[in-house]
Formats: structure tokens, C-alpha cells, sequence
């Protein structure tokens, strides 16, 4: 019979996770400005198209982070871009 090490607890992570998204704490060498949008599935391309048009992919490395598809064809998305072209 082969015994697994236990599970360690995993209280304090969840605890240290929550925080940090409540402050809004992205990581301190993050360098990405991040939106988060709900919206129709209709606006929800249009607005992905006028982050690209506002901040070119190749100058900003702008893109569409995460994504998930909600009741009543709603779209929950993150864009995420640079904050300048340098």
C-alpha cells in the first residue's frame, strides 16, 4: 500500500488570494493595464475591435487576456495592453 503525503491546508492561500484581489494587487513587474467588460455578444466584438483600433497589437501587445460566454449571450472578457508604445 502506497501512502500520499497529506494535503497541506490550504486556508492561507485562499485567504492571501482574496486580499490580493480585493487591493487590486496585480503583481508589482506587471506591466499591463487590464478592463474587464460584460456585454452582448455584438458589443462585446465591438469593443474588442476599438481596443485594437486605440492600441495596436504589435506597438501595445494589446489582447483579449480571458474570456467566458454567460447566460443570454453575454460575453465576460479582460483586455489587457501596454500603457504606451515604447
Amino acid at each position: 500500500m502506497v501512502r500520499l503525503p497529506p494535503v497541506p491546508p490550504m486556508d492561507g492561500l485562499r485567504k492571501r488570494i482574496r486580499k490580493s484581489r480585493e487591493n487590486g494587487d496585480r503583481g508589482k513587474g506587471d506591466p499591463f493595464i487590464r478592463e474587464t467588460f460584460r456585454l452582448p455578444r455584438n458589443l462585446a466584438r465591438a469593443k474588442a475591435r476599438e481596443w485594437f483600433h486605440a492600441w495596436p497589437k504589435a506597438a501595445y501587445w494589446t489582447e483579449v487576456e480571458s474570456w467566458r460566454q454567460l447566460p443570454d449571450d453575454e460575453i465576460e472578457f479582460t483586455m489587457r495592453r501596454l500603457p504606451t508604445a515604447d
